[in-house]
């Protein structure tokens, strides 16, 4: 099969479009024909040997976690799927794998595709979906009537977050820049604030969740800016996040959480339901084919991506 691999940790030229062998499947995975991907920063921050702490030099590396494709193969105990079925995934691992033509998916972490969504569209909702959906759900603890600034509310996390937030009954205020005001409004914040021109941490008003989608700021500086026993959620675990997350841990009021995403098919089957009633939508910056990943890393290394990158994989 074709694979866009690294063989070394650096700049999007590190990149190869190469022949790699197709993945063979235990008996509870399914063999996908990847239609489609995306990009993720958690790629390129692979890519560049900034998590080496957890991909531990195995090269050659296929990245990618996001995936749309048909079932080609499924393992002897899988039960939920068939071959000819589309599916969405988010793959597990330290590095993925789905930058190729085909993927070895474990059926739990499979989902039928959302009907009303092309492959493209499917392909870049899980990492981002489900790192909004579980920031918020299982680190933030959101309630009906809660107040929810979301941080970086116009990129790929940051969509899905003010959309979920708004499908939870909060009240979102959004933060981005300026050319981006009008899609965080269209897309259900209630406030949006740009931050060329102010300053959230300065503000004089609370919230029970700040989701720090970018995670440009820190638990300190958003401290005052959380109610009494409000959280801030980061997707970053820094040195200081993971200091600020177990000492919070220990004493009540406000608390410092970061999320890890789970792959899960019973989360992305929840955003499927959202999806096909139209109360989320994805937001797709461009789609490039495959053997030009490099040039979508380069364009998503700019942090000024409004909503996803989509990769489309030849049929």
């Amino acid at each position: 099969m074709k694979a866009m691999v690294i063989h070394q940790y650096g700049s999007p030229e590190v990149l190869q479009y190469a022949d790699m062998p197709q993945p063979a499947i235990n008996p509870d995975q399914l063999l996908v024909k990847i239609r489609a991907s995306s990009v993720n920063p958690v790629d390129w921050k692979i890519r560049k040997g900034m998590l080496k702490f957890l991909t531990r030099n195995k090269f050659p590396m296929v990245l990618g976690f996001d995936l749309c494709g048909e079932v080609r193969e499924v393992g002897e105990n899988v039960t939920q799927f068939q071959q000819g079925d589309t599916i969405y995934a988010q793959l597990n691992g330290a590095i993925g794998g789905a930058y190729a033509e085909y993927a070895a998916v474990p059926e739990n972490l499979a989902c039928y595709k959302p009907h009303n969504m092309t492959d493209e569209e499917a392909a870049t909702v899980p990492l981002a979906g489900l790192t909004a959906l579980q920031g918020l759900r299982d680190c933030g603890g959101i309630q009906p009537g809660y107040k929810v600034l979301i941080n970086g509310a116009s990129g790929g996390v940051g969509t899905f977050a003010v959309q979920l937030a708004k499908v939870m009954e909060a009240e979102v205020t959004g933060v981005c820049s300026t050319a981006n005001l009008e899609l965080v409004r269209a897309l259900g914040a209630d406030r949006v604030i740009d931050y060329t021109q102010q300053d959230f941490t300065q503000e004089n008003v609370r919230y029970d969740i700040i989701f720090d989608v970018v995670a440009n700021q820190s638990f300190l500086n958003c401290k005052n800016r959380l109610e009494s026993s409000g959280v801030y959620v980061t997707t970053l675990p820094t040195p200081g996040n993971l200091f600020q997350t177990a000492l919070t841990s220990i004493f009540p009021g406000k608390s410092a959480k970061f999320i890890l995403v789970k792959p899960n098919g019973q989360d992305l089957a929840y955003l499927k339901q959202l999806i096909e009633s139209e109360r989320v939508k994805t937001t797709i910056a461009a789609t490039y084919p495959l053997n030009e990943i490099p040039a979508a890393h380069a364009r998503s290394e700019t942090g000024h991506v409004t909503g996803k990158i989509a990769i489309a994989v030849a049929q």
